[in-house]
C-alpha cells in the first residue's frame, strides 16, 4: 500500500505534471549526520527517486560561512554513500549569483525592500500569534533606493545585522513566516568554498526554493517542522514564474523520533565540544558514522527507518525496533565465536600439562553451507565468572560442585570444586572420556558454557554501550540533566585467538553473550558491543 508520498507522485506523474522525479537531500555542512537523516536518505533517494527511476541529488546548504566547513562536507559525503546513495554533488553556494538576480528580481517587483531597524526592536515589530506585526517605515522605500542598498550591501559597505533584505508580504498574516521575513543578510566571514567574495548571504527560506527550481527539482521532501514554511516556499517560486515556470512542490513527512536519543546537530555537537562523547563517531552517539563505528549497517538502518513509516505525524520509536533489525541481519550473517568478558579460571585436572586437542564448531548455524571450523582446547581455560557458583541459586544450570556441564562444543566435565593458584580463584574440572563433541550414556550436562584456551588466546577490551540519556521522566526535559553516567562500561577479558587477528570492522556473534564488532578506531583488540541477543531496552 503506498504512502501519501508516494500516492503524490503517482498522481502527478499519472496527470503528466512531472515527467521524470527529481528529489535532493539538503544537509547543511554543520554537523555530521545522524540516524533522523537517513531517513530523509530513504525517503528522497530510495522511496522516490530510485523508486521511480528519477534523481537524487546531494545538495549542500551551504549559507552560513559562520558554522560550516570541509570537515562536515567530507563527512556527510562519506555517510551518504555509505547508506548507499548515488547522484549528483552540488552546492547552494554554486547558485549565490543565480540566487542575488533573482531577489533583485524580487526587488523590482516591488516585493521586497531593505530594512535598516535594529534586530532587536524587529522581532517585537513582528508581532505575536494573537497580534499583528507592525510595518517597518522602511517598507515604503523606492524600487530604486532598494536597489541601491542591496547593492551596496553585496559591496560590503555596510556591517553586520546593519540591513537585510525583507519580502514584502504581509505583517497582519496568521503565519508569522510570511510577516515580511528577512531573505538576505550581511555577514562578513570566510566561505569554506567562495572564500571573500560574498558578504551578504540568503536565508534558507529564500535561497532553498530557489535551488530547488535551478536544479528542476519536482519533489521537496522534508520534515515536518517546515510545514509553516510551505507558504513562503510557494511565495517565492510564484514570485519568480518568469525564470523558472516549472514550479518545485514542497510536502512534509514526520521526522524520525527516537526514545532516549539526541536527534539534534546542534546538542550533538555540544556534546562533542563539551568533550562529554569521544568525538562524533563515538558509538554512543546517533550520528552515522557513530552508528558505522558501533557495527550498525546501512541495510539495517534503512530497514529500520523503512519499518518505522512514512506519515504526517510526529510519533517516537521504541529504540529496541532499531537494535531488532540489526540483530535480524546480524543473526543470519556474522560468525560465532567465544569470548570471555569477566574471566575465571578453570583447569581440566585429569589432562596432562601441555595438553591441546581439536574441537569442531559452527560457523553460523544458520547457514550450513559455511561448514565448521576447528578451536583447540587445552588443560587451563577461561570461562566466565557468572557460568560458576559454589552455592548455586535454583535452577542453575551452569557449573557448580559436582554437576556435569558441556564446554561449547567439546567435552562434557564434571566440577571438582575451586581454590586459588598463584593469588588467581580457579575452578577444578575433569573431562569425561569420549565426550569430545558427542554425548554418553549414563552422563547428562545440565548445560553448556563458552570458554576460551588460555594458553591460545587474545587479551581484549569489551565496551559495552547504553543510551546516552537516561528515560524521560516527566520533569527533566533538558539533556543535560538526563544523561546516562553509564552509557559506556569497560570490560577487560579474553577472545579466541582470531578475534585479535580479525579486521577492524568485522562483526561477530560472541556465543551466548551478544553481537560484537572490532572498533576502527582503537588499537590493540577493542570489541564494542552493537546489541545483546535478545531486546535489552525496558523503558521505565
Amino acid at each position: 500500500m503506498a504512502n501519501f508520498i508516494e500516492e503524490i507522485i503517482n498522481e502527478d506523474l499519472a496527470s503528466g505534471a512531472v515527467k521524470s522525479v527529481v528529489t535532493r537531500i539538503p544537509p547543511e555542512p554543520n554537523g555530521y549526520l545522524h540516524i533522523g537523516h537517513a531517513k530523509s536518505v530513504y525517503i528522497n533517494y530510495y522511496m522516490t527517486a530510485k523508486a521511480y527511476g528519477g534523481k537524487c541529488n546531494l545538495r549542500f546548504d551551504d549559507t552560513n560561512p559562520e558554522k560550516e566547513n570541509d570537515e562536515y562536507v567530507n563527512s556527510i559525503i562519506r555517510d551518504v554513500k555509505w547508506l548507499g546513495w548515488e547522484g549528483d554533488i552540488t552546492y547552494a553556494s554554486d547558485y549565490f549569483e543565480k540566487t542575488y538576480e533573482c531577489a533583485v528580481l524580487i526587488i523590482k517587483k516591488g516585493l521586497a525592500y531593505v530594512d535598516d531597524t535594529p534586530p532587536e526592536k524587529m522581532r517585537e515589530m513582528r508581532g505575536t500569534l494573537t497580534q499583528p506585526g507592525v510595518e517597518s517605515p522602511c517598507r515604503n522605500r523606492s524600487i530604486e533606493e532598494n536597489l541601491r542598498l542591496f547593492a551596496e550591501m553585496r559591496e560590503g559597505k555596510y556591517a553586520d545585522g546593519e540591513l537585510v533584505l525583507r519580502a514584502k508580504i504581509d505583517m497582519a498574516s496568521p503565519n508569522i513566516n510570511m510577516r515580511d521575513p528577512a531573505i538576505y543578510k550581511i555577514v562578513h566571514a570566510h566561505h569554506y568554498r567562495q572564500g571573500d567574495k560574498w558578504c551578504i548571504y540568503p536565508l534558507y527560506d529564500f535561497a532553498h526554493p530557489i535551488q530547488d527550481a535551478i536544479e528542476g527539482v519536482t519533489h521537496s521532501l522534508c520534515s515536518l517542522e517546515f510545514e509553516n514554511h510551505r507558504p513562503l516556499y510557494e511565495w517565492v517560486v510564484n514570485n519568480l514564474k518568469e525564470i523558472f515556470p516549472n514550479s518545485p512542490k514542497q510536502r512534509e513527512f514526520a521526522r524520525l523520533n527516537i526514545e532516549r536519543t539526541i536527534m539534534s546537530k546542534r546538542y550533538l555537537k555540544k556534546l562533542v565540544d563539551e568533550k562529554l562523547v569521544d568525538g562524533w563517531d563515538d558509538p554512543r552517539m546517533p550520528t552515522l558514522c557513530g552508528l558505522r563505528r558501533r557495527g550498525y549497517t546501512p541495510s539495517s538502518i534503512l530497514r529500520f527507518v523503512e519499518e518505522a513509516g512514512i506519515a504526517k505525524a510526529d510519533s517516537e520509536c521504541a529504540p529496541e525496533q532499531l537494535e531488532a533489525c540489526i540483530r535480524s541481519e546480524l543473526n543470519d550473517s556474522a560468525p560465532r565465536a567465544m569470548a570471555v568478558i569477566e574471566p575465571l579460571a578453570l583447569v581440566i585436572t585429569n589432562r596432562p600439562d601441555g595438553w591441546t586437542e581439536e574441537c569442531e564448531t559452527e560457523i553460523n548455524p544458520n547457514r550450513p553451507e559455511l561448514g565448521k571450523r576447528k578451536v583447540t582446547i587445552g588443560k587451563r581455560l577461561w570461562i566466565e565468572a557468572g557460568d560458576f557458583a559454589e552455592v548455586p541459586p535454583p535452577k542453575f544450570k551452569r557449573m557448580t560442585p559436582g554437576a556435569y556441564i558441556r564446554l561449547k562444543s567439546s567435552y562434557i566435565v564434571r566440577c571438582t570444586g575451586c581454590g586459588e593458584e598463584n593469588g588467581v580463584k580457579t575452578v577444578y574440572c575433569e573431562a569425561v572420556d569420549g565426550t569430545n563433541g558427542a554425548d554418553k550414556e549414563g552422563v547428562k550436562a545440565k548445560g553448556v558454557i563458552h570458554w576460551v584456551n588460555a594458553d591460545d588466546c587474545a587479551d581484549a577490551e569489551f565496551r559495552y554501550y547504553d543510551y546516552l540519556l537516561l528515560p524521560y521522566d516527566g520533569v527533566h526535559e533538558d539533556f543535560a540533566e538526563r544523561m546516562n553516567p553509564n552509557s559506556l562500561v569497560v570490560y577487560r577479558g579474553k577472545a579466541e585467538k582470531m578475534l585479535g587477528d580479525a579486521e577492524k570492522g568485522t562483526s561477530f556473534q560472541f556465543v551466548r553473550t551478544g553481537y560484537f564488532v572490532r572498533d576502527t578506531g582503537s588499537e590493540g583488540v577493542v570489541y564494542n558491543r552493537i546489541v545483546g541477543l535478545k531486546d535489552s531496552y525496558k523503558a521505565k
